[in-house]
Parts: C-alpha cells; sequence; structure tokens
C-alpha cells in the first residue's frame, strides 16, 4: 500500500547466545554485531514509535528494533497526523545522505554553476550511461533555472571498468569542465592519471543507496534515481531547497 519496498521482520531468537545487556543499546548493538560485524552502525535511538529503537547506519539507512534487539524491521515508519502520511524513514534516510554529500569538498567534484543560484544537485554519474549524457545535455538550462550541478564519480561497472579509467581522466583533468563535456558527448578523453576521489566517491554511492546511473541528490538529501526533464527537475530542486 504505501511502497513496493519489501519490509522484512525477522525474529532473531538471539536471547541465548548474547549476553544480558545493561541498556537497550547495548542490547541492539550485541545483536547488530552477531547479524554482521561490519554494520556501520551511526547512532541509536528511540523511534517515534513506543518501544520501537531507530537504528542509523552509515549512509542514511534506517532500521528499526524492538528494545531487548531480538526484532528487526526494515521499512518505512509513516506517521499519520492531521489526516495525512508522512514517510519519518525517508526524511530520517535524506538527513543522512545530505550529511555525507555535504561532507565531500567542492574541490573533489566536477561543478558547473549557475549565475544566479537557487539551489544544487548533486549527481552520481558515469561517463557511458545514456540517460547522464542525456542529463548532461541539459545542465546549461539547469543552470539558467539557478541550479548549480555538481557531479560525483560512480563507475556502475566498477572500479576495474573502463568507464572508472575515463572518469579518473576527467578528474584528472587541467580542466574537468571540459573533459566531462568531452565524455558526454563520447568524445575521447585525453588519459590522465593523478591522486583522485573516484573509488571513494563510488563507495559512498553504493554507501547511499546508488544502484545506477545518474542518481540525483538533492540539497535536502532526497535521492532522485534517475533521468529527469530539466524543468521538472529544476522545479522539484528548489521546492527542496524553500
Amino acid at each position: 500500500m504505501f511502497s513496493n519496498r519489501i519490509i522484512l521482520a525477522i525474529a532473531l531468537g538471539l536471547a541465548s547466545s548474547v549476553s544480558v545487556a545493561a541498556t537497550p543499546d547495548e542490547a541492539i548493538r550485541q545483536t547488530l554485531k552477531a547479524l554482521d560485524p561490519n554494520l556501520p552502525v551511526e547512532a541509536i535511538a528511540e523511534s517515534p514509535m513506543k518501544g520501537v529503537y531507530q537504528v542509523e547506519l552509515a549512509g542514511g539507512r534506517q532500521l528499526y528494533t524492538s528494545a531487548d534487539g531480538q526484532f528487526l524491521l526494515q521499512g518505512y515508519m509513516y506517521q499519520f497526523k492531521d489526516g495525512k502520511a508522512v514517510n519519518l524513514t525517508e526524511a530520517a534516510e535524506s538527513r543522512g545522505i545530505a550529511k555525507q554529500i555535504d561532507a565531500i569538498p567542492a574541490a573533489e567534484m566536477v561543478v558547473f554553476p549557475a549565475k544566479e543560484a537557487k539551489t544544487h544537485i548533486t549527481v552520481f554519474t558515469d561517463t557511458d550511461c545514456g540517460y547522464c549524457q542525456k542529463l548532461h545535455s541539459e545542465v546549461p538550462e539547469l543552470n539558467r533555472l539557478g541550479v548549480e550541478v555538481r557531479y560525483v564519480a560512480f563507475p556502475r561497472q566498477g572500479m576495474g571498468s573502463e568507464a572508472a579509467k575515463e572518469l579518473v581522466s576527467v578528474w584528472c583533468s587541467k580542466d574537468r569542465q571540459a573533459a566531462m563535456n568531452l565524455a558526454k558527448t563520447r568524445q575521447p578523453v585525453p588519459a590522465a592519471t593523478c591522486d583522485n576521489p573516484v573509488a571513494k566517491q563510488y563507495e559512498l554511492g553504493q554507501m547511499v543507496g546508488v544502484t545506477g546511473t545518474p542518481a540525483i541528490v538533492l540539497a535536502n538529501g532526497r535521492l532522485i534515481p534517475g533521468y529527469q526533464p530539466a524543468p521538472q527537475l529544476a522545479k522539484v530542486a528548489i521546492e527542496a531547497t524553500n
């Protein structure tokens, strides 16, 4: 009814193997560690629903657990107020994504600024992606509408792919904008190497839930998968800022 996202309810049954913990935080952390020692837990706190705790993972993803850590939920939590349904999980995830994106230095992006910027978008991009190329052809229109476009790298086929090598060449170019224009119009980009953030940005994309390109992050952290026409995208992006 609310989403096509699968909601998992897992009765963990770990009480016999997990030592008795003094606090819900400790119990939940012990359970999550038993499930996956490398699970990147950022914070644990009581959720708006009484008796349910909210676990924030690195990148903004959210899980919900019982206080004793024996039950785990993955899915959306909605709050119904004044006749409207508010997706609390999506809002929390957006805040987490925004935090990660805002931490990227501008010097590590390929930026196409707007003369009179009203907002910005951050685009996880590949060079051989058809819809990425289509979106890039509309960057001048986005800039005209007041949207600054900030690119970060996401080679869909992994760091061993030809696209990853081309992205490295773009980031290592003396003129990144010109190199990106070449790549997006399927022209050869002069090969170049340097210390670059491509692998780091690819890992970040995976962490925040990027599965394909283009993946567009609005200023408020909302993640939009896929291409949108410039007028529609600009409208959504500006509304997300206000």
